[in-house]
């Protein structure tokens, strides 16, 4: 008798959103395996679809998917979820749970089909088939064009988010500190609503003001533009952040990500108490990675060279089939998206990353890095608002403030509070995590 394999999809599918199929095809897809064709879902997900012993998964760069391979005596199951916790309590559930240990979860990365075959003990390898490959300097080093391109993508993203939304006359909110990144995705959704006929009533600009820097940077930018009356600040002190909770729900220990998530946390709970029914809320998250604009002299393990030369580092990481990679968490984005879909999950919003989409990201890979920096490092971490400033002027006719990189829980509340009352090790937030399990 052939040994009985089972999979146990813990998926909310209701989570999927699609702009040109349904789900049934969606997974239809993913199960024959074919890049063009998965390449070609427009939306977010995270799918699971098998047939006999042959499981198949992939997943957008916003939505996590993890999996396990528990061992039973009628033959192998695969619990498939969005949490780790979820999986711990499944496999509870059906007496599995000695098997599990957190370290022995595996993440589907972001741009590949997972492949897998249960046939019992041992467990073969995985097959990992990149459906998501753009072609790197393919723009010429304009720009003017380099941003219109850009931006224009990201508004077609914001067109289809609304398009979906739109008929509910829900209210939408944007996660801003007036950076580049959130500044961009608020202007481009209020200008996108009002060529779409949306009443923009219906937007707010939401800054975690915790005493940090960005309340000031947001009240410039907005007022700058006239668009003030869209800013509502959510109040926060460092008595409200609480990095074992944080932990809990981002299931991750790298210590940006730790304070990141925090104060994602912190402004998700100020919005749920102001506003009990409301469910929509984008943000920039994955700006930074498309246009490379992090500190490389904060990594010791980066040079210009290596973030220029490698296709969709921040994204991705080392890559999968690499040393550094690592199965449990993946890499780059697509491992620490998370401190982004936990904390907005957590208090029931339905989030939007614009700048994860595909199509936003090949053209941002399409720039010519290289040669429009000759691996000059200033001239790199100029690029984004140049880029970024005119494609929204071309987009939107907005002159859009520029002000200085900072990142989001740098900008919530001063570096110092916040560590003050959070700051921690790697090691001792990993020791944390593990708790949860010991």
């Amino acid at each position: 008798m052939q040994p009985v394999s089972r999979v146990v999809d813990l998926l909310d599918p209701a989570l999927n959103t699609f702009a040109n199929i349904d789900v049934d095809e969606a997974r239809r897809r993913v199960l024959r395996g074919d890049p063009a064709s998965v390449r070609a879902i427009d939306g977010s997900f995270a799918l699971v679809a098998s047939e006999g012993i042959t499981v198949r998964m992939a997943r957008s760069m916003d939505r996590p998917l993890r999996y396990f391979l528990a061992k039973r005596h009628e033959g192998p199951a695969l619990y498939v979820a969005d949490r780790i916790d979820t999986l711990h309590a499944a496999l509870a559930a059906d007496g599995l749970a000695a098997q599990f240990h957190p370290s022995y979860t595996r993440m589907v990365p972001a741009h590949y089909v997972v492949d897998l075959s249960l046939v019992g003990c041992p467990d073969p390898d995985p097959i990992y088939t990149r459906f998501f490959t753009p072609e790197r300097a393919s723009l010429p080093p304009d720009l003017d064009e380099i941003g219109r391109r850009y931006v224009g993508a990201l508004q077609a993203e914001i067109a289809k988010w609304l398009t979906r939304i739109g008929g509910t006359a829900e209210p939408v909110g944007v996660a801003f500190s007036g950076g580049i990144d959130s500044g961009s995705v608020f202007l481009v959704t209020y200008h996108t609503m009002r060529r779409l006929g949306m009443s923009p009533a219906r937007l707010k600009a939401f800054v975690l003001n915790a005493a940090g820097p960005d309340v000031e940077q947001a009240r410039a930018f907005l007022s700058a533009l006239g668009l003030s009356l869209f800013l509502e600040e959510i109040p926060a002190a460092s008595g409200d952040l609480d990095a074992c909770e944080t932990v809990r729900v981002l299931e991750d220990y790298k210590p940006l990500d730790v304070e990141c998530a925090t104060m994602g946390l912190r402004l998700c709970a100020g919005i749920r108490a102001r506003y009990p029914e409301w469910r929509h809320l984008a943000d920039g998250d994955g700006g930074d990675e498309n246009l490379k604009d992090y500190p490389i002299e904060e990594n010791t393990e980066l040079t210009i060279r290596s973030v220029v030369d490698n296709l969709m580092l921040y994204q991705e990481g080392w890559g999968v089939g690499r040393i550094k990679h690592s199965l449990t968490y993946s890499g780059g984005l697509s491992r620490s998206y998370v401190r982004t879909y936990a904390p907005a999950r957590r208090y029931g919003f339905a989030g939007f990353s614009p700048y994860t989409r595909p199509d936003v990201m090949e053209v941002a890979e399409g720039i010519p890095f290289a040669a429009m920096t000759r691996y000059d490092v200033p001239t790199l971490y100029g690029l984004k608002g140049e880029i970024v400033g005119r494609g929204v002027k071309a987009v939107t006719g907005f002159d859009m403030p520029i002000f200085p990189k900072r990142r989001f829980q740098h900008g919530a509340m001063p570096a110092e509070a916040m560590r003050a009352r959070i700051g921690g090790s790697e090691a001792g937030y990993r020791k944390t995590f593990h708790s949860i399990y010991a």
